[in-house]
């Protein structure tokens, strides 16, 4: 049982390594192309990554005695999936067009804010919040004013984007959690990969009408699309899948949680970004309120 447990830590905290170098792989790919042409093709290799995964889990789900009907049918698959791609393609597009205007580490910190969103959302499911919650809330609010807030009491517009998209995450993570019991875990893929369909859909058609798509810039922004398509969407997210079926529930919570750790680790070493020590005091508040907040829910 133990080697499971840590198992399942070791490949959580690869997922959260992987999730958060991907915000340099982001920074990196808006030097070539458009935020929404390289949110399409990434997704659209994310949602073919998935793809033998499925039909691995649907092969075993058959060889154990699965039943003819089982799993989740066509058309709630494509409704389901319609209704996380939608809110996920919101989330994504504020996050990617946001890198453009702040750093990696910035942005993974902010978009991190979600894990206290989540529980404060749950408020208006009538769900209910406990000390850890509002302490933790508390401490990110007094992190972001610290990282973001300029002296003259401005935000850079980067960060403001950041902050709108970790409301969409954190609704993006409420609706997956109304959507999915009752799922296996083949159902869970398959509705993943469905949802990554329809952001990429949507973000090609936004690309379409309002950005350059050349060649030479996809072909120049191919290293970091590749990253973000097949390392974090498409390996990272079966990681995930797959390590926490084993986790701790709050081993998984505080290790996905250093995903923005990872970020600003990243954007030092290959971005060159460092950040004031006022900035990291906040970083450090954040990152305290999202532990808090999910240690003592």
């Amino acid at each position: 049982m133990q080697a499971r447990l840590f198992k399942a830590d070791a490949l959580l905290m690869l997922t959260a390594i992987i999730w958060g170098a991907a915000f340099v792989a982001q920074r990196l790919g808006m030097e070539h192309i458009g935020p929404f042409t390289f949110n399409g093709i990434r997704f659209a290799l994310g949602a073919l990554a998935l793809q033998p995964l499925i039909w691995r889990m649907q092969a075993t789900r058959a060889r154990e005695g699965g039943a003819a009907g089982q799993g989740l049918d066509s058309a709630r698959l494509i409704r389901f999936g319609l209704l996380a791609g939608c809110v996920l393609f919101a989330g994504a597009a504020l996050q990617q067009v946001g890198i453009v205007y702040t750093t990696a580490g910035k942005a993974g910190f902010i978009t991190g804010l979600y894990v206290v969103m989540v529980p404060l959302f749950g408020l208006f499911l009538r769900q209910r919040a406990g000390a850890g919650t509002w302490i933790g809330a508390l401490a990110a609010a007094v992190g972001l004013y610290l990282l973001s807030v300029n002296e003259d009491f401005t935000i850079a517009y980067g960060d403001v984007l950041e902050l709108i998209g970790a409301v969409f995450w954190a609704g993006h993570v409420l609706l997956i959690g109304r959507l999915s019991p009752g799922m296996d875990a083949t159902d869970a893929v398959k509705l993943a990969s469905a949802q990554f369909a329809v952001c990429s859909l949507l973000s090609l058609g936004v690309a379409v009408a309002t950005e350059p798509i050349v060649l030479a810039g996809i072909s120049a922004a191919a290293v970091p699309i590749l990253y973000g398509g097949l390392m974090s969407v498409g390996v990272a997210y079966t990681l995930q899948v797959v390590a926490q079926r084993d986790a701790n529930p709050a081993h998984a919570a505080i290790i996905l949680s250093l995903e923005a750790v990872f970020a600003a680790v990243a954007g030092y070493f290959v971005l060159g970004e460092v950040l004031a020590v006022r900035a990291l005091i906040g970083c450090a508040l954040m990152l305290g309120g999202m532990l808090v907040s999910q240690l003592k829910p």
